[in-house]
């Protein structure tokens, strides 16, 4: 028997602008992986109190509100140090120590196969618990 749960599978991707999300979560979908959408951080916060099996964020860090992609990364780490966290941005180059738990910086724009093997490399970090 098998006590261990089955691993994460699903990306929450956060990006205010409408088809650039709806892109990426195509491309997360067409990995394999299921995928929930958010346009802006408050909505993001909220899929998160109801949906556990969340693996990684994945956030715009230029967003409209109250909370960048960065604050709203180092928020979901406080708050779910289990889940990894990637951010992207056409316009901002943080620095590594900008991006909570060791995250990801990916620049916009990005390929499918670059946003499939950030996911995939973040989701293998748990010793391959979290592995596609």
């Amino acid at each position: 028997m098998n006590d261990h749960p089955p691993p994460r599978r699903t990306i929450l991707v956060v990006e205010d602008e409408c088809f650039i999300r709806m892109n990426a979560a195509e491309i997360v979908q067409d990995d394999g992986l299921e995928v929930l959408e958010a346009s802006n951080a408050a909505e993001a916060l909220e899929i998160l109190r109801s949906h556990p099996e969340v693996a990684v964020l994945f956030t715009d860090i230029d967003m409209p509100g109250d909370m960048t992609g960065l604050e709203l990364a180092d928020r979901v780490h406080r708050q779910r140090p289990e889940i990894q966290l990637l951010v992207t941005s056409g316009r901002t180059r943080p620095k590594a120590a900008e991006i909570a738990d060791n995250g990801v910086f990916l620049a916009k724009p990005y390929s499918a196969d670059d946003l499939t093997s950030a996911i995939r490399a973040l989701m293998a970090r748990e010793g391959g618990a979290g592995a596609i």
